[in-house]
Protein backbone atom coordinates (compact mmCIF):
# COMPACT_ATOMS: atom_id res chain seq x y z
CA UNK A 1 0.00 0.00 0.00
CA UNK A 2 2.76 2.41 0.88
CA UNK A 3 4.57 1.65 -2.76
CA UNK A 4 1.06 2.02 -4.32
CA UNK A 5 0.80 5.53 -2.86
CA UNK A 6 3.67 6.71 -5.39
CA UNK A 7 1.89 5.87 -8.26
CA UNK A 8 1.99 9.52 -9.46
CA UNK A 9 5.52 10.38 -8.10
CA UNK A 10 8.60 10.00 -10.34
CA UNK A 11 11.55 8.16 -9.67
CA UNK A 12 14.98 9.53 -10.65
CA UNK A 13 18.98 9.65 -9.98
CA UNK A 14 21.60 11.43 -10.65
CA UNK A 15 24.89 10.75 -12.43
CA UNK A 16 26.51 9.51 -8.83
CA UNK A 17 23.47 7.06 -8.70
CA UNK A 18 21.67 9.26 -5.67
CA UNK A 19 18.06 8.29 -5.65
CA UNK A 20 15.35 11.51 -5.96
CA UNK A 21 12.46 11.79 -6.41
CA UNK A 22 9.46 13.91 -8.14
CA UNK A 23 5.92 13.94 -6.21
CA UNK A 24 2.56 16.04 -6.52
CA UNK A 25 1.60 18.77 -3.80
CA UNK A 26 -1.34 20.51 -4.69
CA UNK A 27 -0.82 22.50 -8.10
CA UNK A 28 2.75 22.10 -8.57
CA UNK A 29 5.49 19.08 -8.74
CA UNK A 30 8.43 19.06 -6.17
CA UNK A 31 11.65 17.30 -6.10
CA UNK A 32 13.68 15.90 -3.16
CA UNK A 33 16.12 13.14 -2.54
CA UNK A 34 14.07 10.09 -1.82
CA UNK A 35 16.03 9.84 1.69
CA UNK A 36 14.70 13.31 2.47
CA UNK A 37 12.47 14.49 5.21
CA UNK A 38 10.29 15.95 2.94
CA UNK A 39 9.86 13.23 1.31
CA UNK A 40 9.52 10.60 3.90
CA UNK A 41 6.58 13.64 5.48
CA UNK A 42 4.69 13.09 2.09
CA UNK A 43 5.05 9.83 1.95
CA UNK A 44 3.88 9.29 6.00
CA UNK A 45 0.63 11.95 5.11
CA UNK A 46 -0.52 9.83 1.50
CA UNK A 47 -0.58 7.02 3.75
CA UNK A 48 -2.49 8.39 6.47
CA UNK A 49 -5.26 10.21 3.71
CA UNK A 50 -5.24 6.75 1.43
CA UNK A 51 -5.87 4.27 4.59
CA UNK A 52 -6.46 6.50 7.98
CA UNK A 53 -3.99 5.02 9.88
CA UNK A 54 -0.26 5.60 10.47
CA UNK A 55 2.71 3.90 8.38
CA UNK A 56 4.94 2.14 11.18
CA UNK A 57 8.61 2.91 11.09
CA UNK A 58 10.16 -0.21 9.05
CA UNK A 59 7.66 -0.59 6.71
CA UNK A 60 8.40 3.25 6.03
CA UNK A 61 12.02 2.45 6.07
CA UNK A 62 11.51 -0.84 4.20
CA UNK A 63 9.54 0.98 1.29
CA UNK A 64 11.84 4.21 1.24
CA UNK A 65 14.51 1.60 0.11
CA UNK A 66 12.73 -0.43 -2.47
CA UNK A 67 11.73 3.26 -3.70
CA UNK A 68 15.46 3.97 -3.71
CA UNK A 69 16.45 0.85 -5.54
CA UNK A 70 13.98 1.58 -8.21
CA UNK A 71 14.95 5.35 -8.40
CA UNK A 72 18.59 4.22 -9.32
CA UNK A 73 17.79 0.89 -11.46
CA UNK A 74 14.98 1.73 -13.44
CA UNK A 75 14.50 5.58 -13.16
CA UNK A 76 15.66 8.18 -15.75
CA UNK A 77 19.25 9.92 -15.07
CA UNK A 78 18.54 13.85 -14.93
CA UNK A 79 21.09 16.59 -13.95
CA UNK A 80 19.67 18.11 -10.46
CA UNK A 81 20.40 21.80 -9.63
CA UNK A 82 20.57 24.46 -6.78
CA UNK A 83 19.04 27.90 -7.02
CA UNK A 84 20.63 28.33 -10.68
CA UNK A 85 20.04 25.66 -13.29
CA UNK A 86 20.10 25.21 -17.06
CA UNK A 87 18.43 23.85 -19.66
CA UNK A 88 19.36 24.61 -23.26
CA UNK A 89 20.35 28.01 -23.88
CA UNK A 90 17.95 29.04 -21.53
CA UNK A 91 18.94 29.94 -17.69
CA UNK A 92 16.49 29.24 -14.16
CA UNK A 93 16.47 31.01 -11.14
CA UNK A 94 14.49 28.79 -8.45
CA UNK A 95 12.47 31.42 -6.56
CA UNK A 96 11.99 29.21 -4.01
CA UNK A 97 8.42 30.01 -2.66
CA UNK A 98 5.61 27.65 -2.24
CA UNK A 99 4.39 27.76 -5.71
CA UNK A 100 7.71 26.30 -6.69
CA UNK A 101 8.00 28.84 -9.22
CA UNK A 102 11.10 29.97 -11.22
CA UNK A 103 12.48 32.74 -13.29
CA UNK A 104 13.44 31.63 -17.13
CA UNK A 105 15.99 34.05 -18.73
CA UNK A 106 16.59 34.03 -22.21
CA UNK A 107 18.79 35.53 -24.81
CA UNK A 108 15.45 37.95 -25.25
CA UNK A 109 14.42 38.81 -21.99
CA UNK A 110 13.35 37.08 -18.60
CA UNK A 111 9.67 35.58 -16.80
CA UNK A 112 8.54 34.09 -14.28
CA UNK A 113 7.55 30.53 -14.87
CA UNK A 114 5.30 28.34 -12.92
CA UNK A 115 6.43 25.07 -13.76
CA UNK A 116 9.59 24.93 -14.49
CA UNK A 117 10.90 21.98 -16.85
CA UNK A 118 14.04 21.16 -15.20
CA UNK A 119 15.14 19.22 -11.48
CA UNK A 120 15.74 21.98 -9.34
CA UNK A 121 16.51 20.88 -5.91
CA UNK A 122 16.16 22.86 -2.09
CA UNK A 123 17.54 22.83 0.73
CA UNK A 124 15.41 23.19 4.33
CA UNK A 125 17.70 26.48 5.02
CA UNK A 126 17.00 28.15 1.28
CA UNK A 127 14.76 31.04 1.54
CA UNK A 128 12.35 32.74 -1.55
CA UNK A 129 13.73 35.41 -3.61
CA UNK A 130 11.20 37.89 -4.29
CA UNK A 131 9.04 37.85 -7.79
CA UNK A 132 11.40 40.23 -9.69
CA UNK A 133 10.29 43.57 -11.36
CA UNK A 134 11.05 45.32 -14.65
CA UNK A 135 12.14 48.85 -15.37
CA UNK A 136 15.21 49.76 -12.63
CA UNK A 137 18.52 49.75 -13.66
CA UNK A 138 21.09 48.47 -11.57
CA UNK A 139 21.89 52.26 -9.70
CA UNK A 140 19.28 51.57 -7.74
CA UNK A 141 21.96 49.02 -5.42
CA UNK A 142 24.25 51.95 -5.62
CA UNK A 143 22.48 53.87 -2.38
CA UNK A 144 22.88 50.67 -0.65
CA UNK A 145 26.54 49.83 -0.83
CA UNK A 146 28.09 53.81 -0.44
CA UNK A 147 30.75 52.89 1.40
CA UNK A 148 32.41 51.14 -1.36
CA UNK A 149 35.64 52.30 -2.33
CA UNK A 150 34.98 54.49 -5.39
CA UNK A 151 32.95 53.59 -8.43
CA UNK A 152 34.99 50.63 -8.88
CA UNK A 153 34.25 48.71 -6.15
CA UNK A 154 30.84 49.22 -6.92
CA UNK A 155 31.56 47.60 -11.03
CA UNK A 156 32.81 44.62 -9.25
CA UNK A 157 30.23 43.56 -6.68
CA UNK A 158 27.53 44.41 -8.96
CA UNK A 159 29.85 41.88 -11.87
CA UNK A 160 30.12 39.49 -8.73
CA UNK A 161 26.42 39.23 -8.60
CA UNK A 162 25.99 39.23 -12.21
CA UNK A 163 28.36 35.88 -12.23
CA UNK A 164 26.81 34.67 -9.20
CA UNK A 165 23.46 34.29 -11.34
CA UNK A 166 24.88 31.80 -13.79
CA UNK A 167 24.65 27.99 -13.42
CA UNK A 168 28.38 27.18 -13.64
CA UNK A 169 31.77 28.79 -13.09
CA UNK A 170 34.29 29.41 -12.57
CA UNK A 171 33.25 32.15 -10.17
CA UNK A 172 35.65 35.03 -8.00
CA UNK A 173 36.14 34.82 -4.74
CA UNK A 174 34.56 37.76 -3.35
CA UNK A 175 36.66 39.17 -0.55
CA UNK A 176 35.07 42.25 1.83
CA UNK A 177 37.57 44.26 3.45
CA UNK A 178 37.13 47.06 6.16
CA UNK A 179 37.73 48.31 9.68
CA UNK A 180 35.15 47.70 12.99
CA UNK A 181 32.38 49.78 11.83
CA UNK A 182 32.25 49.25 7.98
CA UNK A 183 29.36 47.27 7.96
CA UNK A 184 30.81 44.05 6.54
CA UNK A 185 28.59 41.65 7.71
CA UNK A 186 25.18 43.64 6.62
CA UNK A 187 26.84 44.32 3.36
CA UNK A 188 27.15 40.39 3.30
CA UNK A 189 24.27 39.48 4.29
CA UNK A 190 22.88 41.80 1.33
CA UNK A 191 24.51 40.26 -1.48
CA UNK A 192 23.28 36.92 -0.37
CA UNK A 193 19.54 38.31 -0.39
CA UNK A 194 20.44 39.71 -3.87
CA UNK A 195 21.03 36.43 -5.33
CA UNK A 196 20.53 33.18 -2.63
CA UNK A 197 18.57 34.27 0.06
CA UNK A 198 19.48 31.29 3.31
CA UNK A 199 18.22 31.09 6.83
CA UNK A 200 22.03 31.52 8.51
CA UNK A 201 23.60 33.84 5.41
CA UNK A 202 26.98 34.41 6.87
CA UNK A 203 28.47 31.87 8.65
CA UNK A 204 31.67 31.23 10.58
CA UNK A 205 34.73 29.19 8.83
CA UNK A 206 33.61 25.41 8.67
CA UNK A 207 36.41 23.28 10.66
CA UNK A 208 37.21 20.61 7.35
CA UNK A 209 36.52 20.15 3.96
CA UNK A 210 33.48 17.67 4.75
CA UNK A 211 31.71 20.39 6.92
CA UNK A 212 32.47 22.46 3.99
CA UNK A 213 30.70 19.81 1.02
CA UNK A 214 27.54 19.97 3.23
CA UNK A 215 27.39 23.36 2.99
CA UNK A 216 27.71 23.32 -0.91
CA UNK A 217 25.52 20.63 -1.55
CA UNK A 218 22.80 22.74 0.75
CA UNK A 219 23.33 26.50 -0.70
CA UNK A 220 23.75 27.93 -3.87
CA UNK A 221 26.12 30.89 -1.93
CA UNK A 222 28.53 30.24 0.27
CA UNK A 223 29.53 33.48 2.95
CA UNK A 224 31.96 32.97 5.90
CA UNK A 225 31.81 35.99 8.13
CA UNK A 226 34.72 37.89 10.23
CA UNK A 227 37.74 35.92 9.45
CA UNK A 228 41.30 36.51 10.67
CA UNK A 229 43.08 34.66 8.41
CA UNK A 230 43.04 32.10 5.68
CA UNK A 231 44.48 28.72 6.82
CA UNK A 232 46.13 26.63 3.90
CA UNK A 233 44.01 24.46 3.89
CA UNK A 234 41.10 26.37 3.67
CA UNK A 235 42.41 28.32 0.89
CA UNK A 236 43.25 25.46 -1.41
CA UNK A 237 39.63 24.21 -0.63
CA UNK A 238 38.16 27.51 -1.44
CA UNK A 239 40.45 27.54 -4.93
CA UNK A 240 38.95 24.03 -6.12
CA UNK A 241 35.26 25.17 -5.02
CA UNK A 242 35.42 28.67 -7.17
CA UNK A 243 37.02 27.30 -10.28
CA UNK A 244 35.70 23.52 -10.15
CA UNK A 245 37.66 20.58 -8.25
CA UNK A 246 36.17 17.39 -6.53
CA UNK A 247 35.77 16.42 -3.31
CA UNK A 248 36.06 12.85 -1.88
CA UNK A 249 35.62 11.69 1.75
CA UNK A 250 34.09 8.15 3.43
CA UNK A 251 30.53 7.88 3.23
CA UNK A 252 29.11 7.48 7.23
CA UNK A 253 28.77 4.44 8.50
CA UNK A 254 30.96 2.64 5.23
CA UNK A 255 34.90 1.82 4.71
CA UNK A 256 34.79 1.30 1.26
CA UNK A 257 32.19 3.83 -0.02
CA UNK A 258 33.07 7.29 -1.01
CA UNK A 259 30.97 10.42 -1.15
CA UNK A 260 31.56 12.85 -4.01
CA UNK A 261 31.16 16.48 -4.38
CA UNK A 262 31.83 18.23 -7.75
CA UNK A 263 30.86 21.55 -8.50
CA UNK A 264 31.47 24.82 -8.53
CA UNK A 265 29.59 27.75 -5.70
CA UNK A 266 30.44 31.79 -5.42
CA UNK A 267 32.31 32.52 -2.69
CA UNK A 268 32.11 35.13 -0.33
CA UNK A 269 34.69 36.29 2.56
CA UNK A 270 34.75 39.06 4.75
CA UNK A 271 37.25 40.27 7.67
CA UNK A 272 39.31 43.34 8.68
CA UNK A 273 43.04 42.01 7.74
CA UNK A 274 43.98 41.37 4.31
CA UNK A 275 42.71 37.00 2.84
CA UNK A 276 44.54 36.75 0.31
CA UNK A 277 47.82 36.62 1.21
CA UNK A 278 48.47 32.89 -0.58
CA UNK A 279 49.06 33.57 -4.25
CA UNK A 280 46.41 30.77 -5.85
CA UNK A 281 43.47 32.57 -3.74
CA UNK A 282 44.21 36.08 -4.56
CA UNK A 283 44.81 34.67 -8.44
CA UNK A 284 41.07 34.12 -8.17
CA UNK A 285 39.88 36.74 -5.75
CA UNK A 286 37.91 39.90 -6.15
CA UNK A 287 38.67 42.63 -3.43
CA UNK A 288 36.62 45.37 -2.37
CA UNK A 289 37.09 47.83 0.51
CA UNK A 290 34.57 49.28 2.56
CA UNK A 291 34.70 52.37 4.28
CA UNK A 292 33.71 53.07 7.90
CA UNK A 293 30.07 54.28 8.36
CA UNK A 294 30.00 57.53 10.24
CA UNK A 295 27.48 57.40 13.37
CA UNK A 296 26.12 60.75 11.90
CA UNK A 297 25.19 58.66 8.48
CA UNK A 298 24.24 55.24 10.33
CA UNK A 299 20.85 54.21 9.68
CA UNK A 300 19.05 51.75 12.12
CA UNK A 301 18.78 48.08 10.91
CA UNK A 302 14.84 48.22 11.04
CA UNK A 303 15.11 51.26 8.88
CA UNK A 304 17.81 49.96 6.80
CA UNK A 305 16.51 46.35 5.98
CA UNK A 306 12.52 48.35 5.14
CA UNK A 307 13.89 50.18 2.38
CA UNK A 308 15.88 47.49 1.09
CA UNK A 309 13.28 44.81 0.95
CA UNK A 310 11.34 47.70 -0.91
CA UNK A 311 14.12 47.68 -3.28
CA UNK A 312 15.01 44.30 -4.24
CA UNK A 313 12.60 42.85 -6.71
CA UNK A 314 13.57 46.09 -9.01
CA UNK A 315 17.48 45.65 -7.97
CA UNK A 316 16.71 41.43 -8.90
CA UNK A 317 15.18 42.69 -12.18
CA UNK A 318 18.25 45.13 -12.92
CA UNK A 319 20.35 42.06 -12.36
CA UNK A 320 18.67 39.79 -14.80
CA UNK A 321 18.69 42.19 -17.81
CA UNK A 322 21.85 41.69 -17.20
CA UNK A 323 22.10 38.19 -17.16
CA UNK A 324 19.90 37.76 -20.70
CA UNK A 325 22.27 40.31 -22.17
CA UNK A 326 25.32 38.06 -21.48
CA UNK A 327 23.56 35.09 -22.58
CA UNK A 328 22.73 36.87 -25.71
CA UNK A 329 26.37 38.55 -26.27
CA UNK A 330 28.55 35.74 -24.61
CA UNK A 331 29.07 33.50 -27.71
CA UNK A 332 30.74 36.39 -29.70
CA UNK A 333 33.01 38.50 -26.89
CA UNK A 334 36.53 37.62 -28.05
CA UNK A 335 39.08 39.05 -25.40
CA UNK A 336 42.47 40.66 -26.47
CA UNK A 337 43.82 38.44 -23.29
CA UNK A 338 42.66 35.66 -21.44
CA UNK A 339 43.26 36.03 -17.67
CA UNK A 340 43.07 33.21 -14.96
CA UNK A 341 39.45 34.28 -14.72
CA UNK A 342 38.61 34.23 -18.74
CA UNK A 343 35.31 32.93 -18.46
CA UNK A 344 34.11 35.22 -15.62
CA UNK A 345 35.95 37.85 -17.84
CA UNK A 346 33.92 36.94 -21.03
CA UNK A 347 30.47 36.65 -19.05
CA UNK A 348 30.52 40.03 -17.57
CA UNK A 349 32.00 41.58 -21.00
CA UNK A 350 28.99 40.01 -22.02
CA UNK A 351 26.46 41.65 -19.84
CA UNK A 352 27.76 44.83 -20.22
CA UNK A 353 25.02 46.46 -22.29
CA UNK A 354 22.68 45.23 -20.06
CA UNK A 355 24.11 47.09 -17.14
CA UNK A 356 24.77 50.33 -18.66
CA UNK A 357 28.32 50.21 -19.00
CA UNK A 358 30.82 51.28 -21.76
CA UNK A 359 32.17 48.24 -23.70
CA UNK A 360 35.36 47.57 -22.11
CA UNK A 361 35.08 48.80 -18.72
CA UNK A 362 34.39 45.82 -16.29
CA UNK A 363 38.22 44.45 -17.81
CA UNK A 364 39.61 47.74 -17.02
CA UNK A 365 38.22 47.57 -13.35
CA UNK A 366 39.21 43.70 -12.96
CA UNK A 367 42.82 44.23 -14.09
CA UNK A 368 43.29 47.00 -11.87
CA UNK A 369 41.53 45.59 -9.15
CA UNK A 370 44.55 41.84 -9.65
CA UNK A 371 47.59 44.26 -9.86
CA UNK A 372 46.12 45.49 -6.46
CA UNK A 373 45.68 42.41 -5.14
CA UNK A 374 48.76 40.64 -6.83
CA UNK A 375 50.78 43.60 -4.74
CA UNK A 376 49.53 42.71 -1.45
CA UNK A 377 49.51 39.38 -1.49
CA UNK A 378 53.57 40.02 -2.76
CA UNK A 379 53.85 42.30 0.34
CA UNK A 380 52.53 40.08 2.61
CA UNK A 381 55.11 36.60 0.94
CA UNK A 382 58.27 36.80 3.33
CA UNK A 383 59.69 34.23 0.69
CA UNK A 384 58.43 35.82 -2.52
CA UNK A 385 60.09 39.28 -0.92
CA UNK A 386 63.59 37.74 0.08
CA UNK A 387 63.88 36.10 -3.48
CA UNK A 388 63.16 39.67 -5.19
CA UNK A 389 65.67 41.83 -2.80
CA UNK A 390 68.11 38.77 -3.37
CA UNK A 391 68.38 38.29 -6.79
CA UNK A 392 68.19 42.40 -7.87
CA UNK A 393 70.68 42.95 -5.47
CA UNK A 394 73.34 40.44 -5.59
CA UNK A 395 72.26 38.77 -9.10
CA UNK A 396 71.21 41.43 -11.52
CA UNK A 397 71.93 39.09 -14.40
CA UNK A 398 70.27 36.32 -12.89
CA UNK A 399 70.55 33.19 -10.48
CA UNK A 400 70.84 29.35 -10.85
CA UNK A 401 71.24 26.78 -8.10
CA UNK A 402 69.58 24.05 -6.18
CA UNK A 403 67.41 24.86 -3.50
CA UNK A 404 69.39 23.91 -0.67
CA UNK A 405 71.64 27.05 -1.70
CA UNK A 406 69.00 29.14 -2.32
CA UNK A 407 67.86 28.09 1.48
CA UNK A 408 71.12 29.43 2.55
CA UNK A 409 71.66 32.24 1.20
CA UNK A 410 67.62 33.81 1.26
CA UNK A 411 68.32 32.72 5.17
CA UNK A 412 70.98 35.50 5.78
CA UNK A 413 68.76 38.24 4.26
CA UNK A 414 65.69 37.91 6.60
CA UNK A 415 65.45 38.76 10.28
CA UNK A 416 65.67 36.11 13.22
CA UNK A 417 62.02 36.22 13.63
CA UNK A 418 60.62 35.94 9.85
CA UNK A 419 63.00 32.61 9.97
CA UNK A 420 61.50 30.89 12.90
CA UNK A 421 58.20 31.88 12.23
CA UNK A 422 55.62 29.36 11.12
CA UNK A 423 56.03 30.94 7.37
CA UNK A 424 59.25 30.29 6.44
CA UNK A 425 60.35 26.75 4.89
CA UNK A 426 62.92 25.29 6.84
CA UNK A 427 63.93 22.36 4.72
CA UNK A 428 64.96 22.61 1.40
CA UNK A 429 62.03 20.60 -0.19
CA UNK A 430 60.02 22.98 1.65
CA UNK A 431 61.22 25.88 -0.01
CA UNK A 432 61.37 24.21 -3.07
CA UNK A 433 57.51 23.98 -3.02
CA UNK A 434 57.16 27.25 -2.16
CA UNK A 435 58.79 28.89 -5.00
CA UNK A 436 56.73 27.22 -6.89
CA UNK A 437 53.57 29.03 -5.14
CA UNK A 438 55.24 32.38 -5.53
CA UNK A 439 55.82 31.99 -8.97
CA UNK A 440 53.36 33.43 -10.33
CA UNK A 441 53.77 36.87 -7.95
CA UNK A 442 57.36 36.69 -8.80
CA UNK A 443 55.95 36.92 -12.67
CA UNK A 444 53.70 40.03 -11.66
CA UNK A 445 57.10 41.74 -10.98
CA UNK A 446 58.68 40.65 -14.18
CA UNK A 447 60.54 37.75 -12.99
CA UNK A 448 61.07 34.49 -14.80
CA UNK A 449 61.49 31.66 -12.61
CA UNK A 450 61.88 27.86 -14.06
CA UNK A 451 62.42 24.84 -12.51
CA UNK A 452 64.95 22.39 -14.39
CA UNK A 453 65.64 18.49 -13.82
CA UNK A 454 68.53 18.08 -15.78
CA UNK A 455 70.80 15.96 -13.61
CA UNK A 456 70.61 18.19 -10.47
CA UNK A 457 67.11 19.89 -9.61
CA UNK A 458 67.69 23.51 -9.95
CA UNK A 459 65.91 26.67 -10.01
CA UNK A 460 66.82 29.59 -12.10
CA UNK A 461 65.33 32.85 -11.33
CA UNK A 462 65.56 35.90 -13.73
CA UNK A 463 65.23 39.88 -13.10
CA UNK A 464 63.44 41.63 -14.91
CA UNK A 465 65.26 43.52 -17.34
CA UNK A 466 65.74 47.59 -16.55
CA UNK A 467 64.29 50.13 -18.85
Amino acid sequence: MLIGCTEFCELWHDAGRTAFVTFPVNSHRQHWPVRSREFRMWLSGTFYVATGGAIGGQALEDGIRILEARAVNDGPEYEPFIRVGRQGEKLYLDLCDARWRAVEVTTTGWSVVEKPSLKLLRSPSMRPLPEPEAGTTIEALRRFFMNVRGDDDFTLVTAWLVAALRDRGPYPVLVVNGEQGAGKSVFCRMLRLLADPSAAPIRAVPKDDRDMVVSAGNSWILAYDNLSSVPAWLSDALCRLATGGGFATRMLHTDRDEMIFEATRPIILNGISSLTDRADLADRAVTIHLQAIPEDERLSEDELWADFEKARPQILGALLDAVSAALHHVATVKLDRSPRMADFCKWITAAESGLGWEPGHFLEVYRDNRRDVAESSFEADPVAVAIRDFVTTDHSEGWTGTATELLSALAGRVAEGVRKSRIWPVTAQGLGNRVDRVAPLLRSKGFAVERRHSGVRTIVIVPPKSS
